[in-house]
């Protein structure tokens, strides 16, 4: 037979360790002032630019069109035109393994023109690629930036004072800050004239060098779509658990459904704690992981439910509390294997990604710890409470006749 662990025993301090960890998340937010968004819910300008100088400047002149896109591998030249059905010109970093190599190739390829300003003996693979200016080569020249390995590291106060004209904008480091790389958020109201992107780059030229400065990412998004990107994500989570509740409620009875959302409503709580403490971007690849998060937990849920329903049946002599534990532990090790083998998946993605993917993996985790743990303290504690409620009043009613 196999053993009947007692869950039961731990649902009040599961409740008192649940409530504090809900209690600091809402504090969190005021005290940290809300969530750190992510640009899809705060209207204004985010640029990510790396500070690189000028590694070589690209122009064509010939007949037809000539447009230049970088990889991880390499460089590619495409040119088409009237009578061209377009012609991929490809330079991996292999072939060409210093800045002497990449010119010598580039040059062969017809109407090209390439200027070095960096050595000669420059690996190829410090390329960066910036969004700036039109991957459409012509007379302007095109500039590729490299970062050099022994480029002195950048302090965050210089670049938050060269932008200090411009209004209030906020600054963050992206990565190792050997690399360079920051970004640059400004609100829409942070200026009444509102601020380009040329504006923001124009003032850091001016005080770290012309064509020194790469961007790598820039992003604007207006109010309206900001504000309306918010409510939309704040009625998707309500109707979400609406629609969870009126499903538990169809296939289970009452107190199972509440439950149920009760148990959801921890999970997406404590993933709001978790955003509001880490400081971790919140933006829509956030919203993704919780609604994942919930579906994930509910479904666990369900799973345990029926095997309480199973087991009452079974045993209905039993006390509810026993018939609970009994479910909890027959479907323990369904549970276990389970979340272990998801997880595994997700570490996987942890691990080899970077970026809002990185982010993402990391919540995932968060949220399906959470999902495990109030599937089986908080859904069934409140079943649990709910019954204990409902057989007391039974009796009292039996003994008043």
């Amino acid at each position: 037979m196999k053993r009947i662990l007692p869950f039961s025993r731990f649902f009040l301090p599961a409740l008192v360790l649940s409530s504090l960890l809900v209690v600091a998340g809402i504090a969190g937010y005021f005290l940290n002032g809300g969530f750190n968004l992510g640009v899809d819910f705060q209207a204004g300008l985010v640029q990510e630019v790396q500070f690189a100088p000028t590694a070589l400047n690209l122009s064509y002149s010939g007949r037809a069109n000539a447009s230049v896109s970088f990889g991880r591998a390499g460089m590619d030249i495409v040119v088409s035109g009237a009578g061209i059905e377009g012609v991929t010109h490809e330079f991996p970093y292999t072939s060409y393994p210093t800045l002497n190599d990449l010119r010598a190739g580039l040059l062969g390829v017809e109407g090209v023109g390439v200027s070095l300003n960096a050595p000669g003996a420059t690996a190829s693979t410090l390329l960066i690629q910036s969004t700036q200016g039109n991957p459409l080569l012509g007379a302007e020249p095109y500039v590729v930036h490299y970062l050099p390995p022994d480029s002195p590291v950048v302090p965050i106060e210089e670049v938050r004072s060269s932008l200090e004209s411009l209004g209030t904008v906020s600054v963050q480091i992206l990565g190792d800050p050997a690399d360079r790389h920051f970004m640059i958020r400004m609100q829409e109201d942070a200026s009444e004239d509102g601020v380009s992107a040329e504006q923001i780059i124009a003032a850091l030229e001016t005080a770290f060098g012309a064509d020194g400065v790469a961007i790598t990412r820039s992003d604007y998004v207006s109010s309206r779509f900001s504000e309306a990107l918010t409510a939309q994500a704040g009625l998707l989570i309500l109707a979400t658990l609406a629609l969870i509740l009126i499903y538990a409620s169809i296939r289970f009875k009452p107190q199972y459904a509440v439950g149920a959302v009760l148990a959801i409503a921890h999970d997406a709580l404590i993933m709001v704690a978790f955003f509001v403490w880490s400081r971790m971007e919140f933006n829509t690849t956030s919203i993704a992981a919780i609604l994942t998060i919930l579906g994930y937990s509910i479904n666990d849920t369900i799973v345990i439910f029926d095997r309480i329903r199973e087991t009452r049946r079974i045993y209905p002599d039993d006390p509810f509390m026993e018939v609970l534990n009994r479910a909890i532990s027959e479907t323990l090790g369904r549970t276990v294997i389970t979340t272990v083998t998801t997880m595994l998946a997700v570490v996987m993605l942890f691990i080899f990604t970077t970026g809002s993917m990185k982010d993402f993996a990391l919540a995932l985790l968060v949220g399906m710890t959470s999902g495990v743990y109030s599937t089986i303290f908080i859904a069934s504690g409140f079943v649990n409470l709910w019954e204990s409620v409902k057989a007391k009043r039974v009796k009292k009613e039996r003994q008043v006749k």
